[in-house]
């Protein structure tokens, strides 16, 4: 007997649901946004379905839904989730409804708006469930493109540029992912994650061997050959998160969404990236990713520290939070790569690796809640001031909105990492384990916390404190329907402080399964 497909509902819902909202006839076109909530709530009553159903003690993928698709070439319709998936399409159900309520209700051609970001939480869900490449990147790309059109139509002044170099960007990264694969396939025959992820921990004589024989390209050595095709997979999701250097379209992109998109943006889609190190690049290429351990771990570095130093020298609010969301994501790089060291065999060592890693998961969700809540705060008080968002159009706000000041001090309080509050634990286990493991990289990177710390309290006093200004007096609290919204966000902000079991019992299954496949 069939089980329910949960997995291929959870996808086709808001596929759904944008071709209807943006078929609705412009005499009914108010209804879209309530159209695009249901639909977004029917996405999240089933992410609730699967988690309530989902076994915390099993390491194998749940909800498995298998089909043959194009047989000639080994491409299957594969579904399944681990801790690490249900987290993720957990973000995406939570983040997405968030950014929709945030939307200002006069958003012109509301039709087209709605449907393009029920597509974005469609492709999200289709790459996050995904086990089979060739479907795994039909959504990761189908994600790309509503997102890019929704900066490109909705953006700010200078939306053409930035909705041209987000694309340029990740279009050039998923290329060099593309090749990447299609190399990998050639030598291995699949496109399926966990076949090839077998031969990655070396079952099959381990995969720069089979490049070598397959691929022929005998003027290259066995280590160049898989360094290139390694080197193919991370620039694609290197660009995604990003990492330093490719970061640059990152800033411009987050100032120019509008800032429902920009929460979707640094919420969930920066999140793909490190899905894929996590579901790809770590099963699949661990050996590889040993071999660059430490030129990535001076790129992680620089990520954390410059991109503090970056945001520090910003004036726009919205720059600020984006290249903080460039340091912030650097800490989950941090636990990935050190969970890749060599170490002896013994159970200390497994345990270090398993924090780091536990940390990266648990920082990933963190900082999608936190960053989006952030950046929701942004818009309250872009909408309140005719547009404004340099930080030196404000002060005293306090005095006016103290409500407002409040939550977005708990999101302040809670990216600096402040016990009590869910970005704590999060990095808490990620420096424990990289302390361990990595040390010069834990100690370097700890320059960005303080730099962090410093920026936000610095941004907090500037915005809330002092004389109030002329572009204050008129600045209204925020309503009850403006707290409800922002209310379950918070909420979540101390229920992961004080509880993060809550999330970390269904991760840890995926994090033993992954450390035991690193084989060291």
């Amino acid at each position: 007997m069939m089980s329910f497909p949960w997995l291929t509902c959870l996808t086709v819902v808001p596929l759904l649901g944008g071709v209807m909202v943006v078929g609705l006839d412009e005499r009914f076109e108010r209804w879209s946004r309530r159209l695009a909530l249901f639909f977004q709530c029917l996405a999240l009553a089933l992410v609730a379905g699967v988690a309530w159903q989902f076994d915390t003690s099993a390491t194998a993928m749940q909800f498995v839904e298998k089909a043959s698709w194009i047989p000639s070439i080994q491409v299957n319709y594969h579904l399944g989730v681990d801790g690490l998936g249900l987290l993720m399409i957990a973000l995406a159900a939570l983040v997405l409804p968030f950014a929709t309520l945030m939307t200002a209700p006069d958003v012109r051609n509301q039709s087209l708006y709605y449907a393009l970001m029920l597509w974005v939480q469609s492709g999200l869900f289709g790459a996050f469930t995904a086990l089979n490449f060739v479907h795994w990147f039909l959504f990761w790309e189908l994600s790309l493109i509503p997102a890019y059109f929704l900066i490109k139509l909705w953006g700010g002044p200078q939306r053409g540029p930035a909705a041209r170099l987000f694309f340029v960007y990740t279009m050039a990264g998923s290329i060099a992912l593309l090749l990447s694969f299609l190399g990998t396939y050639v030598a291995t025959g699949t496109f399926d994650f966990q076949q090839l992820a077998e031969k990655g921990r070396g079952l099959d004589g381990g995969l720069a061997a089979l490049f070598n024989i397959k691929l022929a390209w005998y003027s290259l050595s066995t280590r160049t050959l898989a360094l290139i095709l390694f080197g193919g997979a991370l620039l694609g999701f290197a660009v995604k998160v990003p990492i330093w250097p490719f970061h640059t379209w990152l800033p411009l992109a987050y100032s120019e969404a509008p800032t429902p998109v920009t929460m979707v943006l640094t919420g969930v889609m920066s999140k793909l990236g490190l899905y894929g190190v996590l579901r790809l690049l770590l099963p699949i290429f661990p050996e590889q990713m040993r071999w660059v351990q430490t030129p990535l771990l001076w790129l992680t570095i620089a990520s954390i520290v410059l991109g503090a130093l970056a945001a520090m020298a910003q004036r726009d609010l919205k720059r600020m939070l984006g290249y903080l969301s460039i340091s912030h994501l650097g800490y989950c790089w941090l636990g990935v790569l050190a969970a890749v060291q060599i170490t002896p065999g013994d159970s200390k060592w497994m345990v270090e690796k398993s924090a780091a890693l536990s940390g990266a998961m648990l920082q990933m969700f963190n900082h999608g809640v936190i960053a989006a809540t952030l950046f929701g705060m942004v818009g309250y008080l872009e909408l309140r001031s005719g547009g404004r968002r340099d930080i030196d159009d404000f002060g005293g706000l306090r005095q006016v909105a103290p409500v407002f000041c409040g939550l977005m001090g708990i999101a302040l309080f809670a990216s600096i990492g402040l016990p009590g509050l869910s970005g704590f634990v999060g990095e808490l286990l990620i420096f424990k384990g990289a302390v361990a493991l990595t040390t010069w990289a834990a100690a370097l990177s700890t320059g960005g916390l303080l730099m962090t710390a410093v920026f936000l309290l610095t941004l907090a006093q500037k915005v809330w404190h002092g004389p109030l200004k002329a572009s204050g007096e008129t600045f209204a609290d925020l309503s009850w329907k403006e707290r409800l919204t922002v209310t379950p966000a918070i909420g979540l902000i101390f229920l992961l402080g004080v509880y993060p079991q809550c999330v970390l019992k269904f991760v840890n299954p995926t994090v033993l399964t992954l450390v035991e496949g690193l084989g060291f």
